[in-house]
């Protein structure tokens, strides 16, 4: 019995002595990973020396537990609730009569009333944040659109009235201010790009008006395209993002911001999307400065690099962007690039797919002058091309289908890539990519495929003159189209509601 006694308090000793050890040693696991080398709580990173690249240490900043209620307290006081209002005019609202279609009062009250405007203010709400002291705030573009008066309030209720400095709806992004005689508590910008799939973030916005609303997750994925525009790249999270959230800032743990809150899928649980801060970096000076963003253009039309055509051009692996066309006397033709091409670089950046070169292009100053790589008949060579300036149609052009808003009909333009591979005669015309259901398009007979060769009787040999077209013809109550589908010819008659 004694022996079992001494048995007993040698193994409790042993026990205690190591965890004693453990603990002086710093060898728990779990001690690296909730409390850093030296116990103490990871709540900032370590001081980085100037010019620098930040080096994160073993245990890592991006882990939990880390002060979020003060990082929240620090970083509050620059996120903003923004309130719009615009003014609609709206007509007289028109009852369905028990007369039926011969309603003997309906010419009366139109002869004596005629349709009479009224005006109805709507008001949304979105969120945004100061990136300056002096009143410079950064948030959605669809949150200040068309809006005819801004209302910025902060975080003590404070408000102001805003000025819309610039707007950019190609990537969403706008930049207002607000006039303040003290300096304002503003965010530091963080990297986008240094941000990696499963750290920790934080969203603070203005979900359904509700005020300063937090909710933290992980980065999802990044580089997700969700059909919103020509430079899709969004980093997705499964941090709560509602309406109200628009144009709010997505923080690391580190209290930067490395995104735009912009867009959620309906229906979704945890699903949400940010802009990343890098696209809002590289356009923040020109919106401050003139209001709009100048894009490169570099004048080529391309494609995703399929196995087949990979096998045929003699790639082994799998990257890059199929230049399908070049515009006529556009820096590329005039550099060089010839439709087959297979862009693999562009300014010292190695382009994966199709679309990270548009985003590239567009980001560089016009007039520089760029080496792209290209892969031409199975051998690399570098071609040196000018970057010219995007004008609005090259824009539409050179990147996503040309959207006839309203109609829920999109069109693009006949590569002769595409003429090839379908053999289609005749290249001029906009080809239908999409037709939305329950929209006008589907209900005049539309179906994707098909090949619009006229609108109201005017050629269209390409998705400029479309656009044009579309726009003259906005206010016609319908717009006739003469459409090539297969070996036959239709007319189709749009309603232009």
């Amino acid at each position: 019995m004694v022996r079992k006694s001494r048995v007993i308090v040698l193994l409790v000793a042993a026990v205690a002595a190591g965890v004693v050890l453990t603990a002086a040693l710093d060898l728990s696991p779990i001690t690296h990973a909730l409390w850093g080398a030296k116990g103490k709580a990871v709540s900032s990173p370590p001081a980085v020396p100037t010019g620098a690249a930040p080096q994160l240490p073993a245990t890592g900043v991006r882990m939990l537990p880390v002060d979020i209620p003060g990082l929240v307290k620090v970083v509050s006081p620059a996120v903003v609730n923004i309130s719009t209002t615009q003014v609609v005019k709206l007509n007289r609202p028109q009852f369905r009569s028990p007369f039926g279609r011969q309603d003997p009062f309906e010419e009366f009250f139109r002869n004596f009333f005629g349709n009479m405007p009224r005006e109805q203010k709507r008001r949304s709400l979105g969120s945004g944040f100061i990136v300056s002291d002096d009143g410079y705030i950064l948030t959605n573009s669809h949150v200040v659109e068309k809006a005819d008066e801004v209302t910025v309030t902060l975080l003590d209720k404070e408000e102001f009235k805003a000025k819309v400095v610039g707007t950019d709806p190609k990537t969403d992004i706008a930049l207002i201010k607000i006039a303040s005689k003290k300096k304002l508590p503003h965010v530091d910008l963080g990297s986008s790009e240094k941000l990696e799939v499963g750290e920790w973030v934080v969203a603070i916005g203005n979900p359904f008006g509700l005020g300063h609303t937090v909710t933290a997750g992980i980065v999802s994925a990044k580089g997700r395209i969700i059909g919103s525009g020509p430079y899709d790249d969004f980093i997705q999270t499964d941090a709560s993002i509602n309406p109200g959230n628009s144009g709010g800032p997505l923080f690391n743990l580190k209290g930067e911001v490395v995104g735009i809150n912009t867009a959620i899928v309906q229906g979704g649980q945890g699903i949400g999307f940010a802009t990343p801060i890098q696209l809002a970096k590289s356009i923040l000076g020109q919106l401050k400065d003139k209001g709009k963003v100048t894009r490169g253009w570099l004048g080529v039309f391309i494609q995703p690099l399929s196995p087949e055509l990979a096998e045929n051009l003699g790639v082994r692996e799998k990257k890059g962007a199929l230049v399908s066309d070049v515009t006529k006397d556009g820096p590329a033709e005039k550099a060089g690039i010839r439709s087959g091409d297979l862009i693999t670089a562009f300014n010292g950046k190695e382009i994966l797919d199709e679309h990270e070169l548009p985003a590239l292009v567009a980001t560089t100053r016009p007039g520089t002058k760029v080496a792209v790589k290209v892969i031409r008949e199975g051998k690399e060579q570098t071609v040196h091309v000018t970057i010219a300036e995007m004008e609005g149609d090259q824009e539409k052009r050179a990147s996503e289908p040309e959207l006839a808003k309203g109609t829920g009909l999109t069109v693009q333009e006949i590569t002769p890539e595409f003429a090839r591979r379908f053999d289609i005669k005749n290249s001029k015309g906009v080809l239908v990519a999409s037709v939305e259901s329950g929209t006008a398009a589907e209900d005049a007979g539309f179906q994707e495929g098909d090949i619009i060769r006229q609108v109201n009787g005017q050629p269209v040999p390409d998705t400029a003159e479309f656009a044009k077209l579309m726009k003259k013809h906005k206010g016609d109550k319908t717009i006739r189209f003469l459409v090539e589908r297969g070996e036959s010819r239709l007319i189709l008659a749009l309603s232009n509601k």
